[in-house]
């Protein structure tokens, strides 16, 4: 693995929640690293690829990363406030693609389910306010 790959995929590794490119690119930047923007983009990819890192497209359709927690394949329950993100297994979703799939003809089927809402410390807070 690259030294810039390394470099991003440890700063994931240390945040908490998801994270942008540009906000990865910010903290590498302020810790003094001289690595650009086009390499963080690259280096997620790669590790992307590698199944090393979750990315999921935000409510505003930003593309957001975070070190893989676990390596079977899950999906996320996302807060909107603090980013704060639960791997979930989705049992009944699994079996409704793949009946899909079966229904219209399709093999090799992938998806993605991302779940977005509040959690209950941004929701405490808020009530509060």
């Amino acid at each position: 693995m690259s030294t810039r790959r390394e470099t991003v995929r440890q700063a994931l590794h240390r945040s908490s929640g998801f994270r942008s490119a540009q906000d990865l690119y910010a903290t590498l930047r302020a810790d003094g690293s001289k690595i650009g923007l086009t390499t963080v983009y690259r280096a997620l990819q790669a590790l992307s690829d590698a199944g090393e890192v979750d990315v999921l497209m935000t409510d505003e359709g930003e593309a957001v990363y975070r070190a893989c927690a676990t390596p079977t394949h899950h999906h996320h329950l996302v807060c909107r406030s603090c980013g704060k993100a639960v791997e979930i297994e989705g049992p009944a979703v699994e079996s409704w693609a793949d009946n899909l799939a079966a229904q219209h003809g399709f093999v090799d089927l992938t998806h993605t389910l991302e779940l977005f809402g509040t959690c209950s410390d941004c929701a405490a807070a808020a009530r509060r306010r």
